[in-house]
């Protein structure tokens, strides 16, 4: 047998089509990493950016005696170390808040938009994205957010950056507790306003268009709330890049564990209760409706 006969039985447009149905996957995937990329980089940098302009930072002493240098008090970094007014406080929770709804906002439409490990992690419990994207996701988010707090200490000439900490009189099991239930609440809203179709297929667009915006209320709400206990970071990604440039990883498990148990539970509940099930047998007048892809909503 000749071998290029073996290929000519192999009609040419089969192989066009899957040449083409594996380009289009590819370059939908790496968009949809790219904009996670982006948008997490977007929010990280203007949310711990507003914290860098409320906390001030003391300089160690001009002096070469190391003996001095040793005793000296070590520079401050006590998350929202100002925001024990109201002004402060706000200041930070309206940043974040307009983050995140520009960024989700950005972001929705190549990758939905999750900006947000734990978000990622509800998703994939109710099963509406693949274990492969949501690990790639979850890297170019943490990837994102150490850029953004890297092009933050470069461009405040150096300073470091605070990182997530716990308040004063604040356990671990407290700050577990706040983190489990703030996410619950921005990850459920997510559930409920980005990731829902049942919106768009009724056409009801102006909630859809309104899910940027909700998603970023409910956080700016959840930090004027549990902001001065532990940060509420209700973001893995949040905490880590500035651990990971500060190297302060003291508590930072708190802000892993505590998202993810929320996400999970929230998306949960909305994937498997609240969210509108698929009839088994649909009426013969009934709108002809597509299942949603598994990696895309």
């Amino acid at each position: 047998m000749l071998p290029g006969r073996h290929l000519s039985a192999v009609p040419s447009s089969r192989r066009a089509n899957a040449a083409a149905a594996m380009e289009s996957l590819v370059t939908g995937a790496t968009r949809a990493v790219l904009s996670e990329f982006v948008a997490t980089a977007v929010f990280v940098f203007a949310a711990e950016g507003s914290v860098y302009g409320l906390c001030n930072q003391p300089r160690e002493p001009k002096t070469h005696n190391r003996r001095c240098r040793a005793h000296a008090s070590p520079p401050t970094r006590k998350m929202y170390r100002d925001t024990g007014t109201v002004g402060g406080l706000l200041v930070v929770a309206v940043a974040h808040a307009l983050a995140l709804a520009a960024a989700v906002a950005l972001a929705r439409n190549a990758s939905g938009g999750h900006v947000n490990p734990a978000v990622t992690f509800g998703v994939l419990v109710g099963r509406r994205i693949s274990f492969a994207r949501a690990a790639l996701y979850w890297a170019a988010q943490l990837l994102g957010a150490v850029l953004a707090v890297l092009l933050l200490r470069l461009a405040s000439g150096g300073m470091r950056p605070m990182g997530m900490t716990l308040g004063h009189g604040i356990h671990e099991r407290h700050a577990l507790l706040l983190e489990v239930v703030m996410t619950f609440g921005l990850v459920y809203t997510v559930c409920a306003t980005a990731v829902d179709d049942r919106t768009s297929r009724r056409g009801a667009s102006v909630t859809g268009d309104m899910g940027p915006l909700a998603i970023g209320f409910v956080a700016g709400a959840n930090i004027l709330a549990g902001g001065p206990f532990d940060g509420a970071a209700m973001n893995p990604a949040r905490a880590f890049g500035p651990a990971l440039v500060g190297w302060t990883w003291r508590h930072h498990w708190v802000y892993w564990v505590g998202p993810l148990i929320g996400a999970g539970l929230a998306g949960a509940l909305y994937e498997f209760v609240i969210a509108e099930q698929q009839p088994q047998a649909p009426p013969a007048d009934a709108e002809t409706r597509l299942p949603l892809a598994a990696e895309d909503y």
